[in-house]
């Protein structure tokens, strides 16, 4: 018997189109499945641009690996996009040695993430201010 971190996902919307999800505990075999689709739902309902905010991951294996690459296809189909803000050390090495992280954008923070998200979806011509 494990005695794993429960996952706990929290879903913010800073902006039109766009969900933060927070992701709490260990992303494994058991709660990979409940983020993969939590995600999809919120791109399915509308927010096309998700954003997981993996500061508070404790551990990931590949299970959650399968799910991020899950997440971003779904989020492409959709003319959106994955980001991860804030990965753990051993999490940025997974990413790094299995190339899951070159097929999204990986930012320091999650208001680094939101910038970017935001200005990369603003329309052509058009700024924050717009």
């Amino acid at each position: 018997m494990t005695h794993s971190t429960p996952l706990l996902l929290t879903v913010r919307h800073p902006a039109d189109s766009l969900a933060v999800v927070t992701v709490t505990g260990e992303l494994d075999v058991e709660s990979a499945p409940a983020l993969r689709t939590k995600a999809l739902d919120l791109i399915g309902q509308g927010s096309p641009h998700v954003i997981l905010d993996m500061a508070p991951v404790e551990f990931c294996d590949s299970s959650g690996l399968n799910a991020l690459i899950a997440i971003v296809h779904q989020a492409r189909a959709h003319d959106g996009s994955l980001s991860l803000a804030g990965p753990p050390a051993q999490l940025a090495r997974l990413l790094d040695m299995t190339g899951v992280g070159d097929l999204m954008p990986v930012h320091p923070g999650v208001a680094e993430a939101v910038a970017q998200v935001v200005a990369e979806s603003a329309p052509s011509g058009e700024g924050p201010e717009g």
